[in-house]
């Protein structure tokens, strides 16, 4: 085998160990699968942009992607390097994906058209305050308040896992 391959070979096998270590702490970006996970690896790969990668890409790619991840710069990634790397690659997925919510929820709440959104707009959802109808639940016994039993009545309804279950309080008896 040539030393190109074997340095080809070695570089296949930091980004793929790395990018395992990344998934299994964090997914990879978007939870993608099958083609859309392959047409993201190949624009990762495709430095230069030109719909082609070639070996010295492959290589040029896995060799940042080392670099990256050995923090002391001894050319050797430890098990504690390669965990914080893929929690560093896992929390800037997870930063995405908030970001991505995030726009969403303004897109789809943003009744101004102002890119922002006040707390009416927070609040209302289908032209109805999205508080209300939260305390509404909440108040099983309609008596305008919220006691401690009622909300671990709540909770025991839903299995104590926060949504879903049997819905009560007004228009939910």
């Amino acid at each position: 085998m040539k030393r190109t391959s074997l340095i080809t070979a070695a570089a296949l096998i930091a980004v793929a160990s790395t990018s395992v270590l990344a998934t299994a702490s964090g997914r990879d970006a978007d939870n993608r699968r099958g083609p859309e996970r392959g047409a993201m690896m190949f624009e990762r790969f495709d430095l230069n942009k030109d719909g082609q990668v070639t070996r010295e890409e492959v290589t040029a790619a896995a060799a940042a992607h080392f670099a990256e991840a050995d923090a002391n710069n001894d050319g050797q990634l430890s098990a504690e390097e390669m965990t914080a790397a893929a929690e560093a690659k896992a929390n800037e997925q997870r930063a995405a994906r908030m970001a991505n919510r995030t726009a969403d929820m303004i897109k789809r709440q943003d009744t101004n058209g102002d890119g922002q959104l006040s707390l009416e707009e927070l609040t209302a959802i289908g032209g109805e305050d999205r508080m209300e109808r939260m305390f509404d639940r909440l108040d099983a016994d309609d008596d305008g308040t919220i006691t401690k039993a009622e909300l671990e009545d709540m909770d025991g309804k839903r299995g104590g896992h926060g949504r879903g279950g049997e819905r009560h309080g007004r228009g939910h008896n």
